[in-house]
């Protein structure tokens, strides 16, 4: 079965947009025709999605900020309005993860996590909600498998996650009634530069870590991309709440 995904006129801003998921998702919604606010840290990395995103022909806004810093997070929005006056899709896709024996964890990474993770995503919806409802548009919130499981070393991505899949069910029912869809996806563990460089707390039990690496290998960035794009395009339009598992089967028993 082929889904049309049709974003042309719309204007979608993806988080995380330097690399990985986020770039990935960026260049596919290009694809289909959507109009890009890109946002990340890593200027670098955010000029370069912007270029190839531009080269489909659509327009690009690239804009460096800082998640955790709640501050940013409210301009983010206002930028992309004032630049485009409108915003059809928020794709909240940023995240980062810090391994550590929980007792060994130092509190500024648990404050980073939980900031660019789940904070950033509300601030960033409740900034968007306004907008969005008047195009009837979309949020799409990147979870993961361990929106859905305890993974041993990972206790402050994990609280994120759980938070984040929490917090997309509970502003789905809230909005219900109104022309605007939120819904995540769950994606597994994926060739990304996040997990290219995590690296894991000193002596770390591989056997409890065995339990959620999954059988079939990593899941691949584009097809998370894809569905991402889905959710929040029109075609997406009987997604409300969901959050659509990509693990390889992780989270299936």
């Amino acid at each position: 079965m082929s889904i049309a995904i049709d974003m042309n006129g719309k204007v979608a801003l993806v988080t995380g947009a330097a690399s990985g998921l986020g770039k990935a998702t960026a260049l596919k919604l290009a694809r289909c025709g959507a109009d890009l606010v890109l946002v990340d840290f890593n200027e670098e990395g955010l000029a370069e999605t912007a270029a190839l995103a531009g080269s489909e022909g659509v327009q690009v806004l690239a804009h460096q900020a800082d998640l955790s810093d709640a501050d940013q997070c409210g301009s983010v929005i206002a930028v992309a309005v004032e630049r485009f006056g409108r915003l059809d899709a928020l794709c909240n896709v940023a995240g980062i993860i810090v391994m550590a024996h929980a007792h060994e964890m130092a509190r500024a990474d648990w404050d980073r996590i939980i900031a660019v993770n789940l904070t950033a995503p509300f601030l960033l919806s409740q900034a968007a909600i306004p907008h969005l409802l008047e195009t009837e548009g979309a949020i799409v919130n990147v979870a993961s498998s361990a929106s859905y499981i305890g993974e041993a070393y990972a206790v402050a991505y994990c609280s994120s996650k759980f938070g984040l899949l929490g917090m997309t069910k509970a502003l789905a029912m809230e909005y219900t009634r109104q022309p605007i869809r939120i819904n995540a996806v769950g994606p597994g563990g994926m060739a990304t530069n996040i997990g290219a460089n995590m690296s894991f707390p000193e002596d770390p039990d591989m056997e409890l870590m065995s339990r959620y690496m999954g059988l079939r290998g990593m899941v691949e960035v584009t097809d998370v991309a894809d569905m991402i794009a889905l959710l929040a395009s029109p075609a997406g339009r009987s997604f409300h709440g969901a959050c659509i598992n990509i693990d390889a089967g992780i989270t299936a028993g």
